[in-house]
């Protein structure tokens, strides 16, 4: 699997260089993400904007993403959608529950917003 990974302090970008996402690459993409969170990664941006094709095995990986990420930081899905990738989306009504943002920019401006809200929040406690 081919991917750039981009960490920063508060967040991490991992542009999946694959046309498909699917039962050869999701496995290892899922690995990825246990690691990338168990080494403190607190928010996580998903380019999917090359990616032309996922699976189920791959809206499985992309599923635990955010449930890793749920509790604690933010998971997002970055990048115009190609549209088989979009329909997969909303024929499992996955738009409701993922962050889904056009852009890497403006995910990073997303990401650096919840951060800030979770230390205003944390500072009222």
């Amino acid at each position: 699997m081919k991917y750039r990974l981009d960490k920063q302090e508060q967040y991490a970008v991992l542009t999946l260089e694959e046309e498909n996402l699917n039962s050869t690459f999701a496995p290892a993409l899922k690995s990825d993400l246990i690691l990338f969170n168990q080494e403190g990664v607190r928010n996580f941006i998903l380019d999917l904007s090359q990616v032309k094709y996922v699976d189920s095995s791959g809206l499985s990986a992309i599923l635990t993403g955010h449930r890793i990420w749920k509790d604690h930081g933010a998971f997002v899905i970055a990048g115009e959608l190609q549209p088989m990738v979009n329909k997969l989306i909303e024929i499992s009504r996955l738009q409701t529950i993922l962050v889904m943002i056009p852009t890497v920019s403006e995910a990073v401006d997303y990401v650096m917003m919840e951060e800030l809200e979770r230390d205003l929040q944390g500072g009222e406690e």
